[in-house]
C-alpha cells in the first residue's frame, strides 16, 4: 500500500519540486518561465511566502514529493490583502490521479481559515484539463488576456478563473 499524504512544505523538499517545475519549464507553456529553476531558487520562494503567511503544500507519495500547490500575493497594494494567486503543479507520471485537486482542497481550506476571500487562477491556454479542475472547484471564468506570453515559439493566452471563499471554508 502506498502511504501518502498532504504535509507543509519544508526546505528539504526543494530539490523534488524544482524537478517537477522544470518538466513544465522545459516541456510546456504551462508555466511562462523559461529557464530551469535550482532547488535554491525554490528554497528561495519557499521561504519568501512562507515568511508572508502563504500556504505552500506538498503531496509526498512513500516518502517522494510528487505534486504541490501554494498561493502567492495577486498583488502588492495592501488593498489586495485577502485575493491570491494559486498555482498546483503534479509530477508529470502522476497527472489524472488526483493529487492536484487533493492538495487544492486542502490549499482552499488553509486560505479560508486564513480570511482570504478571493483566489484567482492564471491558466495559459489551452489546458482543458486545468480549466476542468479549476471549475470542479466552483472557479468561473472571469478574463481573458490574448497574446500575453510567448514561449515555445508560439503566442499564448491566458484565461483568469476566479474562486470566492467563504469564511467556513465552503466553496
Amino acid at each position: 500500500m502506498v502511504a501518502s499524504m498532504i504535509r507543509k512544505v519544508n526546505q528539504l523538499d526543494a530539490g523534488e519540486i524544482s524537478a517537477i517545475y522544470n518538466h513544465y519549464i522545459e516541456h510546456t507553456t504551462i508555466t511562462f518561465e523559461e529557464d530551469r529553476l535550482t532547488a535554491l531558487d525554490i528554497s528561495a520562494r519557499i521561504a519568501t511566502l512562507s515568511s508572508q503567511n502563504y500556504p505552500w503544500l506538498v503531496y509526498e507519495s512513500d516518502g517522494c514529493v510528487v505534486g504541490y500547490a501554494y498561493a502567492a500575493p495577486w498583488r502588492t497594494r495592501a488593498a489586495y490583502r485577502f485575493t491570491v494567486e494559486s498555482a498546483v503543479y503534479v509530477d508529470h507520471n502522476r497527472i489524472g490521479c488526483g493529487i492536484g485537486g487533493q492538495l487544492y482542497k486542502k490549499l482552499f481550506a488553509e486560505l479560508a481559515e486564513s480570511g482570504f476571500k478571493t483566489v484567482l487562477g492564471l491558466i495559459a491556454l489551452p489546458n482543458e484539463q486545468s480549466v476542468r479542475m479549476h471549475e470542479k472547484f466552483g472557479f468561473l471564468p472571469v478574463g481573458h488576456h490574448r497574446e500575453v506570453g510567448f514561449k515555445l515559439d508560439q503566442w499564448i493566452d491566458v484565461g483568469v478563473w476566479q474562486l470566492m471563499l467563504s469564511p467556513d471554508g465552503s466553496r
